[in-house]
């Protein structure tokens, strides 16, 4: 026979449940809000964007500000990320260390995408002018993955380097050498690059805000039926 607190406990539990799950609910609204607010922020710092600033090593930099800088590319020591996928074509970044001075970090170069020929890329693709040149980009990052299997580098003897969704760490160990904590955006202006779409391409601030409306309605309606549930069984006794 149930204890008078038993059948207290019994009656109370799935409020108590429900009202967990209206604050996960509106939570995540507010999450989905401010996600896009971050994206908002990006692509409006994406826009204002004009004229390019050169580059000094350990400059405070921000997200897809231009930059300019001189350097040697090394042609010997790229990197292919793989599994990029561009108009529903396989492919790969072409990531090219810049080396502006010898006695600072390299910069890591996206020269943009290339489409994927039998294992690796067309030779063209990895092609770069010899000799110092003035390279003007943006500041962006490497390419995330939300779980990798897997190492990183997949020949670490082997060059130009397969990687999948590598950390900058990942790919200054496997160079020797310290890199810029980010990667160089190359202008889709410069001669030497591959296929460029550097525009913000993640899910843009109104899917965020359609997902926290989604959330919200949840927790409204929850909260509702709850409510109702409760007036009802007041009602009852």
């Amino acid at each position: 026979m149930e204890t008078p607190l038993q059948k207290s406990t019994k009656s109370w539990l799935p409020y108590a449940l429900g009202a967990v799950l209206v604050a996960q609910f509106a939570g995540l609204g507010v999450w989905q809000i401010s996600r896009a607010q971050e994206k908002r922020a990006a692509q409006d710092a994406f826009d204002r964007q004009s004229g390019f600033t050169r580059f000094v090593d350990g400059m405070d930099v921000q997200p897809f500000q231009q930059l300019a800088t001189e350097g040697v590319f090394d042609a010997d020591h790229q990197f292919l990320l793989d599994n990029i996928i561009v108009d529903s074509r396989n492919g790969h970044y072409v990531l090219t260390p810049l080396e502006y001075s010898p006695d600072e970090p390299l910069l890591i170069v996206n020269r943009g995408w290339a489409a994927r020929s039998g294992e690796s890329v067309e030779p063209s693709a990895l092609e770069v002018p010899d000799g110092r040149l003035t390279v003007r980009g943006r500041v962006g990052a490497l390419p995330r993955a939300g779980y990798r299997m897997g190492a990183a580098i997949e020949s670490p003897s082997t060059w130009p380097q397969h990687a999948v969704f590598p950390t900058l760490g990942e790919l200054s160990a496997s160079l020797g050498r310290e890199v810029q904590p980010f990667v160089l955006l190359l202008a889709p202006t410069e001669d030497h690059g591959l296929l460029r779409r550097w525009e913000p391409r993640e899910i843009g601030p109104r899917r965020h805000y359609a997902y926290a409306f989604q959330w919200f309605a949840m927790a409204v309606v929850l909260a509702a039926l709850l409510a109702w549930n409760f007036r009802k069984r007041g009602h009852r006794r």
